[in-house]
């Protein structure tokens, strides 16, 4: 009898705690705004570790994705995510070459990150300070930046 008590005790743990029942997945939708037009397409990275961000050659991204803008606005859905912290790090690529075209020093399109209105040497991204924490469907907006 006592056995059988530890043995519901036990699995009862087990059961509230999740573990058998796995967890469950979740959405982050993307609203990206502020795009001075509709020419080109985005380039979306989502990224899900520290040290990921800055991203110079937009390698280190967990997953990626390319949308259309369609009336100056863009919108992307990443679905079936383990719940934890992301950050997500866009261009907008005018000329669909695939690449974030560069001036001299600065992006010549468009890019934006989570959680940054703004990019200068006082206010340099990183993953940890662009992260957000995604732990059951959210939606986010986010503002692009052009230099």
């Amino acid at each position: 009898m006592r056995k059988l008590v530890s043995t519901l005790l036990i699995t009862s743990l087990f059961l509230s705690t999740g573990y058998t029942t796995g967890v469950k997945p979740v959405n982050l939708k993307i609203n990206i705004y502020n795009l001075h037009s509709s020419k080109g397409q985005i380039v979306v990275m989502l990224y899900n570790k520290d040290g990921s961000i800055p991203d110079k050659t937009f390698s280190k991204y967990y997953r990626k994705k390319i949308i259309n803008i369609q009336e100056g606005k863009a919108f992307v859905e990443f679905n079936n995510l383990p719940p934890n912290k992301y950050a997500v790090n866009f261009f907008h690529d005018e000329n669909a070459n695939g690449e974030l075209d560069k001036g001299f020093i600065k992006p010549k399109e468009g890019f934006g990150l989570s959680r940054f209105e703004s990019v200068n040497l006082f206010n340099r991204p990183n993953f940890e300070r662009a992260a957000i924490n995604v732990q059951h469907d959210t939606l986010i907006r986010i503002k692009t930046i052009y230099l």
